[in-house]
């Protein structure tokens, strides 16, 4: 009976004592200034870097690093390096770790750096490995480079690919161990911290909640242009449904922090969403709404999956059908007055066209022989550009490969250009001049795009020249 209570009492105080043990998180955060990268760190492969890396980590020695080093197609590296707000400065060291390789250094993979000759000398340093195609040179050298934790998602990956596009200056501005330090919107002279990539933070996180798309009607083309249920490539969708993002994150995409070299992100906050499983550029993400534009080499005709992703847990599907062109004008809902819904056209000093039934707006309509800027998406491939129709910044002029006419009532109107607008992503612009002998009053727009007409029913208001 005693041994009975002995090995019972033992049991009791070792489950007590394992319960009390911390437990080293699984996920991990980077926060960086280029968007998040989860991780999962691996401590069953390797328990000393991880633990060493969550000392340094838990006492938030890694807040502020810098990437110091990056190598195309090989690493980025960091963990040794701070912005101070003013300069760089070392990251105190604690005692090296022993090596642990076991894993193979993989594209996605994070591995400690360590001196050249020395196997046992890890610190603080570590590098993303961006490339498969290293792997071998990684595992053999110098005892094998150890890795402890591996990126999670593909939106992990487009960030880590996103820092790794940031050019490093060669020769670059600064001495060693700085010299291939990637520096963003770097044009020469003093190095600032607005060119730096930073990791504002790391942090433990929890598995999120699995996003939900609501239902089939989940994925339409943009509301304020028409809002549809088809789409083309390059247009402009809106997802809706639950837990897309952390309760807390509403924005949209800022050109001069989220887009590299003039390429907009396919990741904001953690969260993805992929068409046919490619990538889309993501504008706008909240916790039940992304807009998101569709990559311009999607393929046509059927029913494609769109899910969304944040951080490593993915939506079940739902569908939305592309075809080569769905074209539709900027007709937001507030220009809807009773049943007609007014296009938003522009006048070339930036005014609007209205009748004085659009709220907040002043009568002006439209004077024949006049030109006006329409805006659209949808409207399917352009030509006359080196930029690509999804996720560029548009440069220079363009043109609508499919001819698209403009109709006044019955009135044909000359198109005067028909292409993508400057400086913006995959919004078009139709400089339309109204036709001389266009009918007063709300006039019928009719907008036809190889033959077929636009889904919308608009209106616009004209009045005679002079009055």
């Amino acid at each position: 009976m005693s041994n009975v209570l002995r090995c019972g009492f033992f049991s009791l105080v070792l489950s007590t004592f394992a319960a009390a043990q911390p437990v080293a998180p699984q996920l991990i955060l980077f926060k960086t200034n280029l968007g998040e990268i989860e991780a999962q760190l691996l401590p069953g492969n390797a328990p000393a870097t991880v633990a060493n890396f969550l000392s340094y980590m838990n006492k938030n020695a890694y807040n502020g690093t810098i990437f110091h080093r990056s190598v195309r197609g090989f690493i980025i590296q960091s963990g040794g390096f701070r912005w101070t707000g003013s300069a760089i400065a070392d990251i105190p060291q604690d005692p090296p770790v022993r090596n642990e390789y076991g894993l193979s250094n993989t594209r996605g993979t994070i591995a400690m750096a360590k001196l050249g000759d020395n196997p046992n000398s890890a610190t603080n340093q570590f590098f993303f490995n961006l490339s498969d195609s290293n792997a071998g040179n990684l595992n053999n050298q110098n005892g094998g480079f150890t890795v402890f934790a591996r990126v999670t998602s593909a939106a992990g990956l487009a960030v880590m690919d996103r820092l790794a596009a940031v050019p490093a200056p060669s020769p670059g501005p600064l001495p060693s161990p700085f010299d291939q330090i990637p520096l963003q919107n770097y044009t020469g002279g003093e190095v600032k911290g607005e060119n730096l990539l930073i990791i504002e933070s790391i942090r433990a996180v929890e598995r999120p909640a699995q996003p939900i798309i609501r239902g089939e009607s989940g994925a339409i083309q943009a509301s304020a242009f028409g809002g549809g249920t088809v789409a083309a490539p390059g247009s402009f969708i809106e997802i809706y449904g639950s837990s897309f993002s952390s309760a807390e994150v509403a924005r949209s995409w800022d050109v001069s922090k989220d887009f590299v070299n003039g390429r907009a992100p396919t990741t904001l906050e953690g969260v993805s969403a992929t068409i046919n499983g490619q990538p889309t550029f993501i504008s706008y993400v909240s916790p039940t709404q992304l807009n998101v534009q569709i990559p311009a080499n999607v393929p046509t005709g059927e029913p494609l999956d769109v899910r969304v992703s944040h951080r490593s847990v993915s939506s079940d599907p739902v569908r939305i059908t592309l075809r080569d062109q769905a074209g539709g004008l900027l007709a937001p809902a507030s220009f809807k007055v009773g049943d007609r819904q007014y296009v938003a056209a522009l006048r070339t000093n930036g005014s609007f066209v209205t009748n004085g039934s659009i709220a907040g707006l002043p009568a002006a309509p439209a004077v024949p022989g006049e030109t006006l800027l329409f805006y659209g998406t949808g409207f399917g491939l352009i030509a006359g550009t080196t930029k690509s129709l999804g996720g560029d910044i548009a440069e220079g002029l363009s043109r609508v490969i499919a001819p698209v006419q403009f109709r006044f009532g019955n009135a044909v109107a000359q198109v005067t250009y028909a292409g993508l607008t400057p400086g913006l992503v995959g919004l078009y612009q139709f400089n339309v001049v109204v036709p001389a002998d266009t009918h007063t009053g709300d006039v019928e727009l009719t907008v036809t795009q190889a033959g077929a007409p636009i889904a919308q029913k608009l209106t616009i208001p004209v009045r005679a020249a002079g009055n």
